[in-house]
């Protein structure tokens, strides 16, 4: 996802969002595990995708803050 569209999501959508990358990063975690993974460059997108989403609910605390 690329930051725009992150911002265009509201706090829930970007909980639900959230939830959706951690669950799917647990599978893609496992089947790394066993040797199952077929797109290993899956994990590192969605690991970037979490911390995007992180740092613009951040930017959101602070602006709120100030």
């Amino acid at each position: 996802m690329k930051p725009e569209e992150i911002r265009a999501l509201t706090e829930e959508q970007l909980r639900e969002r959230l939830t959706e990358l951690h669950s799917e990063w647990q599978k893609l975690r496992f089947q790394a595990a066993i040797g199952k993974l077929t797109n290993t460059a899956r994990i590192r997108q969605i690991r970037k995708d979490i911390a995007r989403i992180h740092t613009i609910r951040r930017e959101r605390q602070l602006d709120e803050a100030l």
